[in-house]
C-alpha cells in the first residue's frame, strides 16, 4: 500500500465540481491532509488547504470526496507548471524553507483550518 505522504511523484487533487490543483506537498492532520500547492510560501500569508476526510486506497487516494494521484502523462499542463516548480526549487538557496521539511511543519502546525 502507497503512503500518500511519502510519495516523491508528483501529484495533483481532483474535488467533485472538475476543479483540479497541483499538490506541492502533503501534511497529516488529524482530520485528513493538508496540501500546499507551488510556491506556497511566496506570499505574505502562506496557504495551505485541509482535505478533510478518511484517506483511502493505496494510490490513487480518495480524501473526503477529492481525490488525489498521481501526475500522469496526459496531463500536460500541470506536468509544465510542475516543471516550472521544480526549477524554481532548484534556483532557491540551500537554506530556503522550501528545502526544510521540519520548518514547513511547524509553519502548517501554526495554521488553523476549519473543518
Amino acid at each position: 500500500m502507497a503512503d500518500l505522504f511519502t510519495v516523491s511523484h508528483p501529484m495533483l487533487v481532483r474535488y467533485p465540481d472538475g476543479r483540479i490543483r497541483i499538490i506541492a506537498e502533503t501534511f497529516k492532520h488529524p482530520s485528513g491532509v493538508v496540501y500546499v500547492e507551488p510556491y506556497w510560501l511566496a506570499s505574505d500569508k502562506p496557504v495551505a488547504t485541509l482535505l478533510a476526510g478518511e484517506i483511502k486506497g493505496d494510490g490513487p487516494w480518495k480524501v473526503g470526496d477529492t481525490i488525489v494521484r498521481l501526475l500522469s502523462c496526459s496531463d500536460t499542463e500541470q506536468k509544465m507548471q510542475w516543471a516550472e516548480w521544480e526549477q524554481y526549487l532548484y534556483s532557491c538557496s540551500s537554506d530556503s524553507p522550501y528545502h526544510n521539511k521540519m520548518v514547513k511543519q511547524e509553519i502548517i502546525s501554526k495554521m488553523s483550518f476549519v473543518d
